[in-house]
């Protein structure tokens, strides 16, 4: 599978972005999809999963009750909503597919997007 993400920017503290992912291939609704985000200097850091269906969420503590994860398996794409965003959610931001469920870790996951900026301001 082929993953793009798209919908990253500039945002002043306290703002909100959502991120696309588009897939290409037939069969995306079989995995696990997942939002993986690496700031300069640190190592990839998970962010949150969804599983094939859509029914089973996952949050980073951090990103919990201000991010959103969701799919449309009909357009082949997954979202993240980003809301009351912080200059420590500053970030180069992945989507990636997995065949392993949900997994937390980003060496787990499979196939992986270019990645789209997100710039938090305070």
């Amino acid at each position: 599978v082929q993953l793009q993400a798209s919908g990253g920017g500039l945002v002043q503290a306290g703002g909100s972005l959502r991120l696309s992912c588009a897939a290409s291939g037939r069969t995306f609704s079989s995995y696990g999809m997942g939002w993986i985000r690496q700031a300069p200097g640190k190592e990839r850091e998970f962010v949150a999963a969804i599983s094939w269906s859509g029914s089973t969420t996952y949050y980073e503590d951090s990103v919990k009750g201000r991010f959103t994860i969701s799919r449309d398996n009909a357009k082949n794409a997954v979202y993240l909503q980003m809301n009351s965003l912080k200059p420590e959610d500053t970030a180069v931001y992945y989507c990636a597919a997995t065949a392993r469920g949900m997994p937390v870790a980003p060496n787990e996951y499979d196939y992986w997007g270019q990645g789209t900026q997100v710039t938090v301001s305070s």
